[in-house]
């Protein structure tokens, strides 16, 4: 085997050892769609699925890499509404065959993730039940931050939004986050003096450091204390459906 094929192979080990619903497949489920990936590097701002525009393909992300999924309303505003990382998948996982994108799915912290076409992903899924049920699973956790979002940007006052989601990102991406102001103020749906303020409040109780454009959490304990129950409910929902086995919970979705 030449050099350039065992690297590769290296790099899909990577992505089975390192996205948190890869690492579940027993080596039947992963023979079925190994063979039709490959890992790809996602850059900063690419838009890997678009609104109204056919998901050809499922992203594993893994290391650093984070998604945000976005709904874009009329005049350029948009918010995001689910954000993914090491933890699961986007395109394709509650989708049965080829759909049109409802949102937009854009890379938001650059980093490697395994593309799976959605044929591939189909076959695994009619021929797995772990990967069938495992997906239907979750598929339950994506609707779980959609809801938490909705209730979130309704009722929560905008230090908690900010907090919790620079722990989610924190969980997914690490301490240091690469993140303008001017793009953090579009994920929360906010204007930019608002995040300015924020993060200033943050900065001053030594919760945060931000410096041209990146975030550092310094403080993991008292950003969880400024922010709302949304971050712990949602780790706790991922453990209760998903689980280090991809099995958490009884009975099967298939």
């Amino acid at each position: 085997m030449n050099r350039v094929a065992t690297d590769e192979l290296d790099r899909v080990d990577e992505a089975f050892a390192g996205n948190r619903l890869l690492s579940t497949f027993p080596t039947e489920a992963r023979s079925i769609i190994e063979p039709f990936s490959d890992v790809v590097q996602l850059s900063s701002d690419k838009v890997i699925h678009e609104r109204g525009i056919d998901v050809d393909a499922s992203y594993f992300p893994y290391g650093p890499a984070m998604i945000s999924l976005v709904v874009e309303l009329s005049g350029g505003r948009s918010l995001e509404v689910a954000s993914i990382g090491h933890e699961g998948a986007a395109g394709g996982i509650v989708s049965c065959g080829h759909a049109p994108a409802f949102g937009s799915s854009r890379v938001l912290v650059p980093g490697p993730a395994l593309r799976v076409p959605m044929a591939a992903l189909e076959d695994a899924k009619a021929r797995s039940g772990h990967i069938r049920n495992l997906f239907c699973r979750f598929s339950d956790y994506l609707l779980s931050q959609v809801m938490q979002s909705a209730a979130c940007n309704t009722f929560h006052p905008i230090e908690q939004r900010a907090a919790r989601w620079l722990l989610t990102a924190q969980d997914r991406a690490g301490s240091r986050i690469e993140l303008t102001q001017e793009a953090f103020a579009g994920l929360l749906g906010v204007q930019r003096t608002t995040v300015n303020a924020v993060i200033r409040i943050l900065q001053d109780e030594g919760l945060i450091t931000h410096r041209r454009g990146v975030i550092q959490v310094i403080d993991r304990a008292g950003l969880k204390q400024r922010s709302c129950e949304c971050h712990a409910a949602l780790e706790s929902h991922f453990a209760g459906v998903i689980g280090p086995s991809g099995n958490a919970g009884s009975g099967d979705c298939g």
